[in-house]
């Protein structure tokens, strides 16, 4: 099902017509739209030559954290692992930003740019433990593809 939802990616990446912006907008709504356990799908970016990320494109609710320090939460540890970080359960992790009371489940997959990791996607799930290999593969499929328009 996920493997899918590839050409569709590819197709609005290719979008030349459609701002950088719109293009990572148009794949969060994919994403969200498509897949019925990705309730919230956002990027967030590094802030400059700030330790922080800054929210990019995304859909789903609005939310406050529009600025993460590296380390802090899910996506800040992201920034200085640079490791795909899979959270089955939120409610069991300590250094967990809630976003929202319904969020029971997390994925964040590092977005890199000639080797250096320059932001990431974010997906919210309501579903308790609902993220497989197969997710994490198209979230990288999508960081590459991306990768190519930054």
């Amino acid at each position: 099902m996920l493997k899918a939802l590839r050409p569709k990616i590819t197709a609005i990446i290719s979008d030349t017509n459609t701002s950088i912006d719109g293009r990572l907008q148009g794949i969060c709504k994919l994403l969200k739209e498509s897949i019925h356990y990705y309730d919230w799908v956002g990027f967030y970016f590094k802030n400059g030559d700030k330790n922080e990320l800054r929210l990019g494109p995304y859909a789903g609710e609005p939310t406050d954290h529009t600025t993460i320090p590296f380390g802090k939460g899910i996506c800040g540890q992201v920034a200085l692992s640079n490791e795909n970080f899979v959270v089955p359960d939120v409610k069991a992790q300590d250094n967990y930003i809630a976003c929202s009371i319904n969020v029971k489940a997390e994925i964040v997959v590092p977005l890199f740019l000639n080797g250096e990791n320059i932001g990431q996607i974010d997906i919210d799930s309501n579903t308790p433990d609902p993220f497989t290999n197969e997710d994490e593969k198209l979230l990288e499929f999508i960081n590459a593809e991306v990768a190519k328009i930054l």
